[in-house]
């Protein structure tokens, strides 16, 4: 019968949309009550974190600030501890390292394995039932899968039309099961996620009832956790909302609303929350070994053999000391490097469970999209949906889906790049050109697609995530995604605690509990920031979207600019809104160790734009020295190493004299403000500028700013840059001049942007020329892009 109505489309629209209103009363009737709310409460209020945002502001300096007013309504907490005290603290010893504590106090309950969406959440669940928890990640809170997500707290449309499709019952329960946790996501951390309206375009007349009744069958099945309601957009009100679509193709659209969020910030703000709540946690610890002993218990139970894990061998990778945690239970939770671990404790021969796909993003300057608006295509060239989203005041295009190696630093594939490209020009004007050159960073992040041990078929993926309990009691959690984190780490905890034999103190608390930073915050919290501090509004509205209640403290370390207004907050890169305070703040109390830690993870800089990260690189490593006392060497190191990691979000770089070795700052950092800006958009260095700019005048014979197309050709030969006559054309089309018959300096400019894309793109020779002494800034790219 499905495959009949799958060849009538029409038919199906119909039928979705009387199964979208059929359902809502009985999905309404099923859904749980909000249990052990009330009681709640009172265990949330007294939590540390409702303290911590508001001390930090007062001890940091902010004095009698608008941070005082916030602590009167906070309950008095100790502060977080610091690194060296949480290392104390899994080293067995109290937190100052002074004293060893006797054997039996320093037995974990659990020790988790991973510092990734699922190994916080985990973190924060086992904490807050009164297990005593402690996380090691081996290099930063987030710096693997859950930093370079699609940035989406959703709850799948694809799966939903899947579930209907091919009467799936198992895709109906993980689209209502994420739907549900994107709710919850999105009330315990209101200030780092949002909903965020997603243009579906229609572009054949069939298909608007068709996706009209998914979309009010995705509004039905979240029932009263949802978000606002979607809603159907004329072809002329969907090109006001999106006018940057095609028109000739766009029939109407529908609008349906999804969660988004600042995905490694969160992260860390579930770790931080874990902390204020006495887990001891720590990045940068990587675990080396497992220790093993004669099963305890649980003897002939769970499938378990005679040996069990008590516990794991760490190193610092920082400096190099190791030693031994001791816990009940060992959690593993390291996404794509699940194996890795699994291997530590069964040998080579243990069973590869992951299957790596890497999942490739760009970033596209915000003039791409509307600020307030995604757009989501269904219907690629090959099967495959992407997402056109705005994000931290940039546009993200994603995603790919192929098969891949697991790597630290998965670098994206230009196939995969210019295939994104491709795809976003099929919906955009033709008047907008989407170039190489646009893209101002690329990432790939490597998604743990999962196959189960102990399922009959070990080939096959699972669709959600799974949980797998090895013969020493090695308790493995994979797969899944980043909306339904908790409830992944609630099931994980629960398991736990069966196999482990724990005795928990109260129940799972996560689903009602704000994360660190809610507490005082508000929608209009930034207006008091700029008041109270002399903020620059974007860097106030950015500063409460980044760190909630929080943010005071993190102003009251913002210097003085010097300047009339602002007052305070220097900026880290022209045109973004992070400030040299962020850094500082990072390294005082979120664990920030290289700078790496900051531009990735701290102020997501690098996820933006990878140029910009090189340009601001030279004074975030001389912030972080004064916070943590580096030396030369090592702050040559971090620019090394961060400028090897950039190489990651889609920098190339290949004039090593950039970074000279006696660590003087690179060419970008030494120009202006607008310089710098002029720079990002054009990639020329001012001495090129100078020299292009003697070029023109010396052919704008009559001095009106403008030079005709016939000396245009004669430019390209003095500047060394002839192409071919079809090339030259390509070039002007692309730039899309006025046909005035002459060219002006910014349109010349703008040609010889295009001309090197070109050029790159065609595998010419390499472009080298010197001048005053000093090599070109080398790039193959164009429109201040990577």
């Amino acid at each position: 019968m499905w495959r009949v109505l799958a060849r009538r489309p029409v038919l199906v629209s119909v039928v979705g949309a009387g199964t979208a209103v059929a359902t809502y009363k009985y999905v309404e009737s099923q859904r749980p009550l909000e249990a052990h709310g009330d009681a709640l409460e009172p265990l949330v209020r007294a939590s540390r974190v409702y303290a911590e945002s508001a001390r930090d502001a007062i001890l940091a300096g902010a004095g009698k600030t608008a941070a005082s007013s916030q602590l009167q309504a906070s309950p008095t907490s100790a502060l977080l501890p610091s690194r060296t005290e949480m290392l104390n603290m899994l080293k067995g010893k109290t937190r100052d390292g002074k004293t060893v504590l006797p054997a039996d106090d320093t037995v974990y309950d659990l020790v988790i394995v991973g510092g990734g969406a699922t190994g916080v959440g985990c973190a924060l669940d086992a904490q807050t039932r009164g297990l005593k928890t402690a996380l090691v990640e081996r290099d930063d809170f987030a710096s693997g899968t859950s930093s370079r997500s699609t940035k989406l707290v959703h709850g799948g449309v694809r799966y939903l039309e899947k579930a209907f499709m091919e009467l799936d019952y198992e895709q109906y329960k993980l689209v209502r099961e994420a739907l549900h946790e994107r709710g919850v996501f999105l009330k315990i951390a209101p200030y780092l996620s949002y909903q965020l309206p997603i243009m579906l375009p229609v572009t054949q007349w069939w298909k608007i009832p068709y996706y009209w009744a998914g979309a009010k069958a995705y509004d039905v099945f979240a029932g009263s956790e949802g978000l606002s309601h979607s809603y159907f957009l004329t072809k002329s009100r969907a090109l006001e909302a999106f006018p940057m679509l095609q028109k000739d193709k766009v029939k109407g659209a529908i609008i349906y609303y999804d969660g988004a969020h600042n995905d490694s910030r969160m992260n860390v703000a579930i770790a931080l929350t874990a902390a204020a709540h006495g887990a001891a946690i720590a990045n940068h610890v990587e675990v080396v070994g497992l220790l093993k002993r004669a099963r305890l218990i649980n003897k002939d139970r769970f499938d378990l053999g005679d040996e069990e894990l008590y516990g794991v061998v760490v190193r610092d990778t920082l400096t190099g000391d190791t030693w031994n945690i001791r816990a009940k239970g060992v959690i593993n939770a390291t996404g794509p490097f699940t194996d890795g671990i699994r291997k530590l404790d069964g040998g080579a021969q243990a069973q590869e469970i992951v299957a790596p796909s890497a999942g490739v993003h760009i970033i596209l300057p915000n003039y791409f999209s509307p600020r307030n608006m995604g757009l989501l295509d269904p219907n690629t060239s090959d099967g495959r949906v992407i997402f056109f989203l705005p994000w931290q005041g940039s546009v993200i295009v994603g995603t790919t889906d192929t098969p891949t190696q697991v790597t630290h630093n998965p670098i994206p594939n230009d196939d995969d790049i210019n295939w994104l490209l491709k795809e976003v020009s099929n919906y955009l004007a033709p008047e907008i050109k989407v170039r190489r050159g646009d893209v101002l960073a690329a990432w790939s992040g490597i998604r743990p697609l999962v196959r189960d041990p102990a399922a009959k078929n070990t080939a096959a993926l699972v669709r959600n995530h799974m949980i797998n309990v090895s013969p020493s009691g090695l308790l493995t959690i994979a797969g899944g995604k980043w909306t339904t984190f908790r409830s992944m780490a609630q099931e994980t905890i629960d398991k736990a605690i069966e196999v482990f034999d724990l005795k928990p103190t109260g129940p799972c608390i996560t689903e009602h509990l704000p994360l660190i930073g809610s507490a005082g915050w508000s929608k209009t919290m930034f207006i008091k920031l700029i008041q109270h501090f002399g903020l620059e509004t974007e860097v106030a509205q950015h500063l409460s979207d980044s760190y909630g209640d929080r943010a005071w403290a993190v102003a009251a370390l913002a210097a003085q600019t010097g300047t009339r207004w602002p007052i305070f907050g220097v900026r880290v890169a022209p045109g973004y809104p992070y400030i040299e305070a962020e850094v500082r703040y990072a390294c005082q109390r979120e664990y920030a160790c290289t700078a790496v830690d900051v531009v990735a993870r701290r102020l997501r800089l690098s996820f933006l734009n990878a140029q910009a990260t090189l340009a601001a690189l030279p004074r975030i490593v001389e912030i972080m020295a004064q916070e943590l006392g580096w030396d030369r060497k090592r702050k040559q190191k971090e620019i090394e190493e961060t400028t090897q990691f950039l190489m990651s979000m889609g920098l190339t770089i290949k004039d090593k004299t950039m970074f000279p070795a006696n660590g003087a700052k690179p060419v970008i950092a030494t120009l202006s403000q607008d310089q710098a800006r002029f720079f990002a958009r054009t990639h020329f260095l001012p001495t090129e500028l100078a020299f292009y700019r003697e070029v023109f005048n010396k052919l704008d014979y009559d001095r009106d700013g403008t030079i005709s197309k016939k000396d245009f050709g004669l430019a390209l030969d003095k500047i060394g840059h002839s192409i071919s006559p079809e090339d030259l054309a390509s070039v002007m089309d692309e730039v899309d001049l006025n046909h005035s018959g002459s060219i002006e300096y910014e349109e010349f400019l703008e040609v010889l942007a295009a001309v090197k894309d070109i050029r790159s793109r065609s595998k010419f020779a390499r472009i080298v020329a010197k001048y005053e002494e000093r090599q070109q800034f080398p790039t193959d790219r164009s429109g201040g892009g990577v």
